[in-house]
């Protein structure tokens, strides 16, 4: 049972969420994990809902999201060898669909929790032959997405040199975990050493925090990069269900049962009622599923 006080911090938390972020924001997008649950795809680009782009850290689009969410490729690593990402992009431009961005490497300077682990000479390699041409085609070009630390710019220095000049990113995408001052004095210092670009938050959140905790992060970053006019685009990680989140239940933007909470719905853009059947659809889709594989075991067991 949850105490009185826990109550009176989660609806104060609660009050601010709807005080201070917009429902709307033309930077908001979705950092897209696919989950076990295919039916809360609808979530995201749900009709009423106001995110304007998203990315899987894919070459090729979620084919559970619509077309209405704008979709932004990434290279997330490399090898050295040809990925095909140039062909893959310019082929789905050619196929009709609108790509005015990509993404660069997925933190390149880590070697675990999902860094991609690249030599900046091998990286500043692929870019000139994979990315650096897309620019011909009208593309913007995202900068290699480093971690949030002294090592990350190390990292990006390092790649900048040895691409020579070679190397012309649009934009910096940035990553960041931990406290709001942290995020904004590092923001800061990108700023600084690219005071001419433009800033991507690709991936930022509060892990392992309590819900007043995280909700009082989320309302102040979000409110800070809806304000800030170098930062063009933002993405929160967590849009996956709590039971299954790697950076603490609270940070996640679906219950376990794959509802909205009212951190998510905020992000998403939804009002109450309309994140409530958004969430009864997921619901649904998911049980009818369930209830598909059930009817299929017992015909199997019969025969």
């Amino acid at each position: 049972m949850r105490s009185a006080t826990a109550v009176a911090v989660l609806a104060t938390a609660t009050s601010v969420l709807a005080d201070t972020v917009s429902l709307d924001s033309s930077k908001r997008g979705l950092c897209y994990v696919k989950g076990e649950n295919a039916a809360d795809d609808a979530i995201w680009d749900n009709a009423n809902g106001t995110l304007k782009w998203y990315y899987n850290y894919q070459a090729q689009p979620t084919s559970g999201i619509d077309d209405r969410l704008q979709f932004v490729p990434m290279l997330w690593g490399t090898d050295g060898q040809n990925s095909g990402f140039y062909q893959t992009v310019k082929g789905l431009i050619d196929g009709g669909r609108k790509i005015e961005y990509v993404l660069g490497f997925n933190e390149p300077d880590g070697c675990s929790n999902g860094g991609s682990c690249i030599n900046p000479q091998v990286a500043a390699s692929t870019w000139r032959s994979e990315i650096e041409p897309l620019k011909e085609l009208g593309v913007r070009l995202g900068a290699p997405a480093v971690t949030g630390s002294l090592q990350g710019f190390t990292w990006l220095e390092d790649f900048f040199d040895a691409c020579n000049g070679g190397c012309t990113a649009d934009f910096i995408p940035v990553h960041w975990y931990g406290n709001f001052e942290g995020l904004a004095s590092h923001m800061g210092q990108v700023n600084a050493s690219y005071p001419n670009q433009t800033m991507w938050i690709t991936e930022f959140g509060l892990p392992q925090q309590s819900a007043a905790a995280t909700t009082e992060f989320f309302n102040q970053s979000l409110s800070y990069f809806d304000r800030t006019p170098f930062v063009t685009h933002y993405s929160w990680f967590g849009a996956f269900r709590a039971d299954v989140s790697n950076v603490g239940p609270n940070s996640a933007l679906l219950t376990s049962k794959g509802q909205l909470t009212d951190m998510g719905a905020s992000y998403v853009g939804l009002t109450e009622a309309e994140a409530a059947k958004a969430s009864s659809a997921s619901s649904t889709a998911t049980i009818a599923g369930w209830s598909m594989i059930v009817v299929a075991a017992m015909f199997w067991t019969l025969a």
